[in-house]
């Protein structure tokens, strides 16, 4: 049979036809696919350039040496911590944030020099840092002059405001007075003798003490001092033996004062006769003294660890997992967690780390924290805070024996004087003791 001429003679030009149709439709595909790369790969370069993918770099800034480390150490911890959950949770601003820990030595003037160099060599856009109000008054005029930001995770004494800082911790009403009122009311304690480190916070601490007993009609019977970071504390301890008081009111601090509660305890003053409440030692200090130097005092604070919240479970339980379940956590830590946090809130709702914006976001932040809600009050920068009263036990942690239960208004400035009055107070021991914010004498007593 001879084939159809006509389908022999097609054949092969319909299928060049085919192949130059193939041919022309695959690299019109391949056309687009090239295009499509191209143009994902100019956004991606106008994304490197326009967005910022860069580190976000925070200061922390601490003593990790000298007498302060063994409380401030534990604040760094509780810091990274939620750094690291920050960027588990995807950073800030699509952004990683890093950090770089600056050691103050338990020093002021070594606190202001890393705070300078945090700021201007580092590059940093917060600081997280100090214990003692000897370092913050220290690096107090390197934030304002560089018009930068402190985040303050600690209570203090007041008589201070600065646009530049956020103070995280209690202000002297939200821990100094209610416990002063207590041990009147529930101690039923008149005569009182007032010891501290000698710096800046225990001195003016105890001025706030000392107007309190007055309106209360009680009795100062002693008040005494113990050089920064010594632990030669006898004299100390048998001015309290000769005083007889009805209650002792430790702002002493570091390694002093865990000297002083095994001296204390060691001359026979019992919390069944001569109570003490401290304003310095946490859960944290308590974990590497003897267990039954301190058992039965009490401390003043904002938050314990045996606080019953969710959020206070959650908060101690990552703690836990992070460092070790033998690790226990303290009110600075809290503090210095949450510090943190409402930085990052800020960060989010300016939507940028500029210090100004950022700092002004932070006015108006709040915090489900471990403690209850807190706020930052927008007039002062200080912040909203429950306050507790707890009892040490034989484990270390506390029985809470009072609470506010609601967040307290802070006052910087107590009432008992004008804000004048208690700012030339303040200047008069700086200038008293050489321009700086710590006592060079010997410990020395006040009848």
């Amino acid at each position: 049979m001879v084939p159809n001429s006509h389908s022999a003679s097609e054949s092969p030009d319909t299928t060049n036809r085919l192949f130059i149709s193939i041919a022309r439709r695959s690299r019109g595909a391949l056309a687009w696919i090239v295009f499509i790369a191209l143009g994902a790969l100019v956004w991606f370069a106008i994304d490197r350039v326009i967005v910022d993918r860069s580190p976000i770099v925070v200061g922390i800034l601490h003593s990790q040496t000298g007498p302060m480390a063994v409380s401030e150490k534990s604040m760094i911890d509780a810091e990274i911590l939620a750094l690291e959950q920050i960027n588990a949770a995807g950073g800030l601003l699509g952004r990683p944030v890093q950090w770089i820990i600056a050691d103050g030595a338990s020093d002021p003037e070594t606190f202001a020099t890393q705070a300078e160099k945090l700021i201007r060599t580092d590059k940093v856009c917060v600081v997280f840092g100090c214990w003692t109000s000897a370092s913050r008054k220290s690096v107090l005029p390197v934030f304002e002059s560089n018009d930068h930001l402190l985040i303050y995770p600690m209570a203090y004494e007041g008589l201070e405001q600065s646009p530049n800082i956020i103070y995280v911790g209690a202000a002297p009403n939200q821990q100094i007075t209610p416990a002063v009122s207590w041990c009147h009311s529930k101690l039923a304690a008149r005569r009182y003798f007032l010891i501290g480190s000698d710096y800046i916070w225990p001195h003016c601490v105890n001025a706030i003490i000392s107007d309190q007993l007055t309106g209360m009609g009680d009795e100062l019977v002693g008040e005494f001092y113990i050089p920064f970071g010594s632990t030669d504390v006898d004299a100390a301890v048998r001015a309290i033996v000769a005083a007889k008081p009805d209650v002792v009111l430790s702002s002493v601090v570091g390694d002093s004062a865990i000297a002083f509660a095994q001296k204390l305890r060691a001359a026979g003053i019992r919390p069944e006769q001569i109570p003490v409440l401290t304003f310095a030692l946490g859960e944290n200090e308590l974990s590497s003294m003897k267990r039954d130097d301190f058992t039965g005092n009490y401390a003043a604070w904002n938050y314990f660890q045996s606080i019953a919240r969710p959020e206070n479970a959650a908060f101690v339980n990552a703690f836990k997992a992070r460092y070790g379940k033998d690790r226990t956590v303290s009110d600075v830590m809290n503090a210095a967690y949450s510090s943190v946090l409402l930085w990052a809130q800020a960060v989010a709702e300016s939507d940028r780390t500029d210090v100004r914006q950022v700092r002004y976001a932070l006015r108006h932040q709040s915090l489900n924290a471990a403690e209850g809600i807190i706020a930052v009050d927008a007039e002062t920068q200080h912040t909203w805070l429950p306050v507790s009263i707890g009892r040490i036990r034989q484990d270390g942690q506390f029985d809470i024996v009072w609470s506010s239960n609601t967040a307290v208004r802070p006052v910087p400035f107590p009432i008992s004087r004008s804000r004048e009055e208690w700012e030339k107070f303040v200047e008069n021991l700086h200038q008293q003791w050489g321009g700086k914010w710590a006592a060079p004498s010997n410990s020395r007593a006040k009848p």
